[in-house]
């Protein structure tokens, strides 16, 4: 693993993640006012089909770039799931008891930062974008969970 993902796992770690959930403190995105539109807007179609074609792109843009680098992304995405999701339990398992947050909330956190990560891991053949985006949210007390328009026009959702 690349030190510049070590660095955004750190980075992770040390930040109080959903501290700052429904706090109207950015123009940046449309800020959701509850638990119930976050988790409505994540696990919406549109949200997950946006998710899974930014993972299909990034990875897209690196076969394109390097097929030998992109060849080793499973061995990449298991190693780096051992540091993940252990990371995303420890830091969603508070708050998804406290509100009884669904299967899909995890999930949700889950993919992103293992894609961020996987973005860190890959920087050097291509930069991180998406996720990398994503990560920046968690890391500010919110949860990225939507958006509003067509992509890549419009706005994100938060709560």
């Amino acid at each position: 693993m690349y030190e510049r993902t070590r660095a955004t796992l750190t980075e992770l770690e040390k930040s109080d993640w959903f501290s700052a959930v429904g706090r109207r403190d950015t123009e940046a995105a449309i800020v959701m006012s509850s638990w119930k539109e976050a988790i409505d807007s994540c696990s919406s179609d549109e949200w997950q089909d946006l998710l899974l074609e930014a993972a299909n792109q990034y990875r897209e843009k690196l076969v394109s770039i390097s097929r030998e680098r992109f060849e080793l992304w499973n061995s990449v995405v298991r190693e780096l799931k051992a540091v993940t999701m252990p990371l995303v339990t420890s830091k969603i398992e508070h708050v998804q008891t406290v509100h009884q947050l669904p299967k899909v909330f995890a999930d949700t956190v889950n993919w992103d930062i293992l894609h961020a990560c996987a973005e860190a891991e890959y920087a050097d053949v291509y930069p991180p974008g998406f996720f990398a985006s994503q990560a920046y949210w968690y890391v500010h007390g919110h949860f990225p969970c939507g958006w509003q328009g067509n992509f890549p026009e419009g706005k994100l959702i938060i709560y």
